[in-house]
C-alpha cells in the first residue's frame, strides 16, 4: 500500500486516496466533503468518462433525437441551436441515458448488439479515465497547489480491472499512486440499494459476460424474445444479481487497500474525521 502504516498516513503532507464500491454508499458525499474544505481535489472518474472520452457520443446521441423532430431538425441544419451536455459531478444522468437499457425499443429500449456496443465504448472510455489519475494528482499539485486527493471512481471499476490476477495494468497503477478504500455495505445497505433501484432504475456499465449470460437466462425465464423485453424489468431483475457478483470482486480489490463501512461514513463529517477513520482501518490492516 502507499501508506503502510497509520503512522505514515497520519504523518503524510499529501494524501490520496480512492474510493470503490457500490453506487450509493458514500463515495461521493466523502469525495464532495472533502473539496468543499478547499484542501482536495476531487477527481471523479466518471465525469471524466462523461465529458472527455464519451462527451461527443453523448451530445451526438442527443442530435439523433433532436432530428427526428422537424422544428429541431431545421434548427440544428441551420446551426440556429447548441445541443450539449451539462453533465456535473452530482448529475451523471447524460451518461446513463446514452448507456441505454435493452429491450423493446417501442419502450424505449435497445436492441441488444447497440446496447453491447455502447457498453463496450464505456469500459474502454473507464479504463482511460483510471489511467488519467496520476495526470490529476500532478495537476492538482502544480497547477493549483492542492497536494490531497480525493479520486471517486464508479461503481464499475470492479469490472473493468482483473482483481483476482497478481497483477492488473489498471490496478497496479491506482494501487502506486493511491490508498484504495472499499466501502462495504451491509445486507442492511444491499436491500436499500436494490428497493432504491427498483424506484428509479437506471442504465450502468457490466462485464459483457455476466450481460450475456443475464440476457439469456432473464429471455428464457420470462419466455420472451429480444424485442419483447421490458428494459426497466430486465434491468432491475440484472441489478439484484449484479450486487451479488461484485462483492467478491470489490473484496479481491480490497486486499491491495482497506476497507471502511458504510455506517461509518455517515458519521464522518470533516476531512479529520476520515483521516482518522482511515487510520484506524489500516491499523487493523497491520494487524
Amino acid at each position: 500500500m502507499l501508506y503502510e502504516t497509520a503512522a505514515a498516513w497520519l504523518a503524510a503532507p499529501r494524501k490520496r486516496v480512492l474510493f470503490f464500491g457500490m453506487s450509493g454508499l458514500g463515495k461521493t458525499y466523502l469525495a464532495s466533503m472533502l473539496r468543499g474544505s478547499g484542501e482536495w481535489f476531487h477527481y471523479s472518474v466518471d465525469y471524466r468518462i462523461g465529458t472527455r472520452y464519451m462527451g461527443e457520443l453523448i451530445a451526438d446521441n442527443f442530435k439523433r433525437e433532436a432530428m427526428k423532430v422537424p422544428f429541431l431538425r431545421e434548427l440544428l441544419l441551420s446551426d440556429s441551436v447548441y445541443i450539449a451536455s451539462n453533465i456535473t459531478f452530482e448529475n451523471l444522468a447524460p451518461l446513463s441515458t446514452y448507456l441505454g437499457k435493452p429491450g423493446s425499443e417501442t419502450r424505449g429500449g435497445l436492441c441488444f448488439e447497440e446496447y453491447m456496443r455502447r457498453q463496450g465504448q464505456h469500459r474502454a472510455a473507464e479504463i482511460a479515465a483510471l489511467l488519467d489519475t496520476a495526470h490529476f494528482i500532478r495537476r492538482a499539485q502544480e497547477l493549483y497547489g492542492v497536494g490531497n486527493f480525493v479520486c471517486d471512481s464508479g461503481g464499475s471499476v470492479c469490472e473493468v480491472v482483473d482483481p483476482f490476477a497478481a497483477t492488473d495494468p489498471v490496478l497496479d497503477a491506482l494501487e502506486r499512486d493511491l490508498l484504495l478504500v472499499w466501502i462495504k455495505g451491509s445486507d442492511a445497505h444491499t436491500e436499500e440499494l436494490v428497493r432504491r433501484f427498483d424506484r428509479a432504475p437506471k442504465p450502468m456499465y457490466y462485464q459483457p459476460d455476466f450481460l450475456d449470460r443475464a440476457w439469456t437466462d432473464y429471455r428464457v425465464e420470462k419466455g420472451l424474445t429480444g424485442d419483447e423485453v421490458n428494459p426497466d424489468d430486465f434491468i432491475r431483475w440484472t441489478y439484484a444479481r449484479a450486487l451479488a457478483h461484485r462483492q467478491p470482486r470489490y473484496a479481491a480489490m480490497a486486499r491491495r487497500g482497506v476497507t471502511i463501512l458504510a455506517e461509518d461514513v455517515a458519521g464522518v463529517k470533516t476531512p479529520d474525521d476520515l483521516i482518522r477513520l482511515l487510520a484506524r482501518a489500516i491499523e487493523r490492516k497491520e494487524a
